[in-house]
C-alpha cells in the first residue's frame, strides 16, 4: 500500500469521526483491528476487534453534541503513518468530575496507525 491510499484510509477514518458516522469508521479497519488510547502516557482504552472497537466508538461518540479532529500533518514511515491531530469538541453532558454539558473542549495530539490489506490495522491515539 503506498502513502496515498494509506493517507486516503486516514482521512476517510476522519471524516466519518468528524461525522459521527461508525459505520464509516468501521469501513475502513480490519475486522480484527486492534486500538489503543493513551491519556497523559496512560491508557484509558483499548479493543481488539471490530465488534469492541465499535462500542467504544458509539459510546465516545454520546460524550459530544459536536466534536472535530483535523489532521495538522502526516509523517510517513514504511511501517506506520503518524497524524498529528488537534480536536475540538462541545461536551454533550455534565461529566463527573469533569466539564459540563456544553463546555468547550481542545487539545492536540497524535494518532498512529498500521495497514495491512488495504485497511487500518491499529490505531494508537495519545492526548
Amino acid at each position: 500500500m503506498n502513502d496515498t491510499d494509506r493517507q486516503h484510509l486516514i482521512e476517510r477514518y476522519i471524516a466519518a469521526y468528524n461525522s459521527f458516522d461508525i459505520d464509516g469508521m468501521a469501513a475502513v479497519l480490519r475486522p480484527d483491528v486492534r486500538f489503543d488510547n493513551y491519556a497523559d502516557d496512560v491508557k484509558s482504552h483499548e479493543t481488539a476487534g471490530i465488534a469492541a472497537f465499535r462500542t467504544l466508538a458509539q459510546s465516545s461518540a454520546a460524550l459530544f453534541s459536536r466534536r472535530r479532529q483535523t489532521i495538522m500533518a502526516l509523517e510517513f514511515d514504511p511501517d506506520k503513518v503518524i497524524a498529528t491531530i488537534a480536536f475540538a469538541g462541545t461536551v454533550a453532558h455534565d461529566i463527573p468530575g469533569g466539564p459540563a454539558a456544553g463546555a468547550e473542549v481542545a487539545m492536540a495530539g497524535s494518532s498512529t496507525f498500521t495497514f495491512d490489506e488495504q485497511a487500518i490495522a491499529t490505531i494508537v491515539d495519545r492526548s
